[in-house]
């Protein structure tokens, strides 16, 4: 005897387009915007606080563009070192969740609307944005050869703040202030990504990689406290050169004192991976506090 009972339905297939926003990290804002901080602190500075809008909706979108290319590169390279990792192992290439070819695909598409918006931008501005490409396309490379992997990032970084700064400087060029800016990106950058670091220094010593936080080993705490007086005192500098107003000084004092707090608690103790991440995260909260006092000091300039 047999039943006309209806069957289930089958479950549809996944789609991969959650795998795509993860393997961009669109899904971790954190590691997206704190890029974005110095390409706006450059807009910002560059225009006295009133940014064109056709040219801030540029940066934005570049800066998502940019580093999630950058992130779908770093994991092709590292597809087949991500497993080992605790903190990477679910990453859609890591799990085989993407297939290389989608990636590869990805990343072409996210460079392709970076250089569009470049085509946007004065020849300065586009030639540094191609300069940027080898740095961005090498950083995962550095983790095997170079012992500060971290300062690749930097540089790296430090286009962000030289691509906007060009791109809003009448005439096109990089002053002196530009300099102090790129200089206190460099920094801060080699700080936060060090704390980051810190949560896979075990993983990273097993599987044979490098980063800052072993190269410093039990200095990297005094490292970091060092890389972010450097970052203060580029800021105060460029505070002075381009005459920024008193909440300007606020925020920067706001600064300080947050990164005073991060590096005493590094100084103390070891913590635990998710806390070097809770630190990592703060510095976007530093970042856009300056923001808003460069904003408000600009304003006020002569």
């Amino acid at each position: 005897m047999t039943t006309d009972a209806p069957r289930p339905n089958p479950s549809p297939p996944p789609t991969p387009w959650g795998a795509i926003v993860r393997l961009l990290r669109w899904d971790k804002p954190a590691g997206r915007l704190i890029l974005m901080v110095p390409a706006l602190w450059a807009l910002v500075l560059a225009t006295g606080g009133r940014p064109p809008l056709p040219l801030l909706l540029i940066v934005i979108v570049g800066t998502f563009a940019t580093s999630g290319a950058g992130c779908a590169i770093n994991d092709l390279w590292d597809r087949d070192i991500d497993p080992q990792v605790e903190r990477t192992r679910q990453r859609p290439l890591a799990s085989r969740e993407l297939s290389v070819k989608v990636a590869i695909a990805v990343t072409v598409v996210a460079l392709v609307c970076a250089a569009g918006l470049a085509l946007f931008l004065n020849p300065l501005s586009f030639g540094l944005c191609v300069l940027a490409v080898p740095v961005i396309g090498l950083y995962p490379l550095a983790k095997r050869v170079f012992p500060v992997p971290q300062l690749v990032l930097a540089i790296a970084w430090g286009f962000s703040v030289l691509i906007p700064w060009s791109a809003a400087a009448d005439p096109p060029g990089l002053a002196l202030p530009a300099w102090l800016l790129w200089g206190a990106t460099i920094f801060w950058t080699l700080g936060f990504d060090t704390i980051y670091a810190m949560a896979d220094r075990e993983d990273d010593r097993r599987i044979g990689v490098n980063s800052s936080a072993l190269f410093f080993g039990s200095k990297a705490p005094h490292a970091i406290a060092v890389c972010f007086a450097l970052t203060a005192v580029m800021l105060f500098n460029a505070g002075l050169a381009l005459q920024l107003g008193l909440i300007y000084w606020l925020t920067l004092a706001i600064a300080v004192g947050l990164w005073g707090q991060q590096s005493w608690k590094l100084l103390r103790r070891t913590l635990s991976r998710k806390a070097y991440g809770k630190l990592f995260a703060e510095n976007v909260t530093i970042g856009f506090v300056l923001l808003a006092g460069m904003v408000a000091g600009g304003w006020s300039w002569p």
